[in-house]
């Protein structure tokens, strides 16, 4: 099986209110991402307990409704839970979104959705997919520590902004650097085939959600 890693190369960078109850999660429809395709509503908010507080993504569908569509889904039904920020790049962005169970992580490898057009650069606290070409993205995203609007002509397209907790993604591990084999950072080919054994027992300083859910 051949794997596509979500990232792109930029020179010698890889890239890739009132608050109600959330809603619950549905682990058991994970395994089955055609299933996935309930459409976001306009405006909502994305929280993630992490390992070192909470953070808050005010997400627009106008901006990216294909990649608002997805990261809502990917939110309500449980993905993002138990995942490590597994390349965090000082001064340049936080990666994550390979589920921690290979099981799991498996049949959205392939879950590919079309790609949207840039309406919102890739400014401070904005989060957007990783890519790997046209129409390639799955589940990884990335939040943006500084001005990356360099990455807006390369198709990557935002859909949502840290509005709580930006403070708490700057102080996200980032000792590992980059992934290998560019760097000794994880590999993202074992993750999705070891999931988090592989770094817990290699890369256990790593920073992590606990769990994200969708607020209205």
């Amino acid at each position: 099986m051949t794997f596509r890693p979500s990232y792109l190369t930029l020179g010698s960078v890889l890239l890739f209110g009132v608050v109600t109850t959330p809603l619950s999660a549905q682990p058991g429809n994970l395994m089955n991402p055609a299933a996935l395709t309930e459409q976001a509503p306009a405006t909502y908010k994305a929280r993630f307990d992490t390992s070192k507080g909470a953070v808050v993504i005010d997400v627009r569908r106008e901006w990216a409704p294909n990649g608002a569509d997805r990261f809502y889904n990917l939110v309500k039904n449980g993905f993002f839970d138990d995942n490590r920020f597994f390349r965090v790049i000082s001064g340049f962005m936080v990666q994550f979104g390979i589920n921690g169970d290979p099981k799991v992580s498996a049949p959205w490898r392939s879950a590919q959705f079309k790609d949207d057009p840039v309406k919102q650069s890739n400014k401070r606290g904005f989060i957007s997919f990783a890519t790997s070409g046209p129409n390639s993205r799955t589940t990884q995203v990335f939040i943006n520590f500084g001005d990356n609007s360099r990455l807006d002509g390369m198709g990557f397209s935002s859909f949502g902004q840290v509005t709580t907790g930006m403070n708490v993604v700057d102080t996200l591990y980032n000792g590992y650097g980059e992934g290998a084999p560019q760097g000794r950072g994880p590999d993202q080919g074992r993750i999705q085939m070891e999931g988090n054994a592989y770094l817990n027992k290699e890369f256990g300083k790593l920073d992590y959600v606990k769990k994200a859910t969708i607020e209205r």
